[in-house]
C-alpha cells in the first residue's frame, strides 16, 4: 500500500489541456491531502497557471515536456516522433518509478501505443483492454474492452474478465464481484464461436463467472463487469452517451413546450437534479488500461474540471491497491496451474 500517491498529469492532453487539468488538479490536492501530483507539459505555461498555489514546490511539481500528442495524429506517428510530448513523458515517469499512475485526457490511441511500448504488459497478458464505468440501477458496472482491441480471441476475453475480476475486487472492496460475458441472448446455443469458446474458458478461471449477459444487463446492476471485444464495447459506450443526451434534451424541450409545461418542470425541478445527478456522466469518468505493469487511465478528451478530478481519484485507488501487481499475481497462478495440469 502506498500512503502518499504521487501521479503525472498530462496537462496538455485533451480538449482544453491546462485550463481544465491544472484546476482539476488543485481541487484534487485541496480534497486529498496525502495526494502528490506532477503535472507535465510546457514548462512556462504551467508555472503561470499555478502561480500563487501553496502546493507548489511541496505536492505539486512540474516536469518540462516539448511536444504535445494532437487529438487526430495517429498513435505510430505520436510513438516514434513524439518522445518529448507530455504524454511520454509523463508515462515515462510511471516507468520510472517517479510516479504511481498517469492520467491523460489525450489521444486514446496514443496513449494505449505509448503506454504499452514504455510500461509492457504484465507476464502473461497478450493486450492491454480499456476498462470503463457506466451507470446502473444499483450503482454501476465496469465493463471492458472499450475499444483498444477490436478483433479478439476468446483467450483475450478471458484475460479480460481475469484483469477486470482482480480490478473491481481491488478498488471496489467487492470479496466476489459478479463477470458476465456479453452476448445476444443468455442461452449457450447463441452468440458467435468467439463467444462461445471463451465462455468456457472464463469458466475455468476461478472467478465469479456468471455466463452470458445481454446488452440491458449492463445498466440492471445485476453484474458486477461485462467482458466483450473492443468493437461491441465502443459501440455500446458511445450509444449509451448518446441516449443520454437524447434524453436530457427530449426533457429540456418537453419542459419548455408551453406555459403549463414549464410550470410542470418547476415542480419537478428537484427530482430532475437529483436525476441529473445521479446520472451525471462527470461522475463515471476515467477508464484504466488495464493489464500494463504500471497504472495508466484515460480521462475522456472534453472532460471538465470535475471530471478530470474523478479520473485522478480513480488513478489513487489504484495505487493504493496495488492494482497491477494483483492483476500479475492471478494471472501467475493460473499459468503456473496450467503448467501443473499438463
Amino acid at each position: 500500500m502506498i500512503d502518499y500517491p504521487t501521479i503525472a498529469l498530462d496537462a496538455m492532453g485533451g480538449d482544453y489541456g491546462p485550463k481544465v487539468v491544472v484546476p482539476a488538479a488543485l481541487d484534487s490536492l485541496d480534497h486529498n491531502p496525502k495526494l502528490n501530483l506532477i503535472l507535465v507539459g510546457d514548462e512556462a505555461v504551467l508555472k503561470s497557471a499555478v502561480a500563487g498555489s501553496p502546493y507548489l514546490g511541496s505536492r505539486l511539481s512540474i516536469q518540462h515536456a516539448s511536444e504535445l500528442v494532437e487529438m487526430h495524429e495517429s498513435p505510430s506517428k505520436a510513438l516514434r516522433h513524439k518522445k518529448d510530448s507530455s504524454m511520454r513523458v509523463a508515462i515515462n515517469l510511471v516507468r520510472d518509478g517517479k510516479a504511481g499512475a498517469c492520467v491523460s485526457a489525450g489521444n486514446t490511441g496514443a496513449l494505449m501505443a505509448i503506454s504499452k511500448f514504455v510500461l509492457k504488459t504484465i507476464p502473461g497478458i497478450d493486450r492491454p483492454a480499456i476498462i470503463g464505468i457506466v451507470p446502473s440501477l444499483r450503482g454501476h458496472t465496469h465493463v471492458l474492452d472499450l475499444g483498444a482491441n477490436v478483433d479478439c480471441s476468446a483467450e483475450h476475453l478471458r484475460q479480460f474478465a481475469i484483469m477486470a475480476y482482480e480490478l473491481v475486487k481491488a478498488v471496489e472492496n467487492i470479496p466476489d464481484p459478479k463477470v458476465g460475458l456479453l452476448n445476444i441472448g443468455e442461452e449457450e446455443i447463441k452468440g458467435n464461436e468467439q463467444v462461445k469458446q471463451a465462455v468456457k474458458l472464463i469458466a475455468d478461471s476461478h472467478i465469479n463467472f456468471i455466463g452470458f449477459v445481454e446488452g440491458n444487463d449492463i445498466y440492471t446492476g445485476d453484474v458486477d463487469i461485462v467482458v466483450t471485444d473492443g468493437f461491441i464495447g465502443n459501440v455500446a459506450l458511445k450509444a449509451s452517451e448518446g441516449l443520454a443526451k437524447m434524453i436530457n434534451m427530449a426533457l429540456k424541450q418537453a419542459f419548455s413546450e408551453n406555459l403549463l409545461t414549464q410550470i410542470a418542470g418547476m415542480i419537478a425541478k428537484p427530482v430532475l437534479r437529483t436525476f441529473r445527478k445521479r446520472f451525471d456522466p462527470r461522475q463515471y469518468n476515467g477508464a484504466s488500461l488495464v493489464g500494463l505493469r504500471g497504472i495508466v487511465v484515460k480521462s475522456h478528451g472534453n472532460a471538465d474540471r470535475m471530471a478530470f478530478a474523478k479520473a485522478i481519484e480513480i488513478a489513487v485507488l489504484e495505487i493504493e491497491n496495488a492494482v497491477p501487481e494483483k492483476i500479475g499475481a492471478r494471472v501467475s497462478e493460473l499459468i503456473a496451474e496450467g503448467k501443473s495440469a499438463a
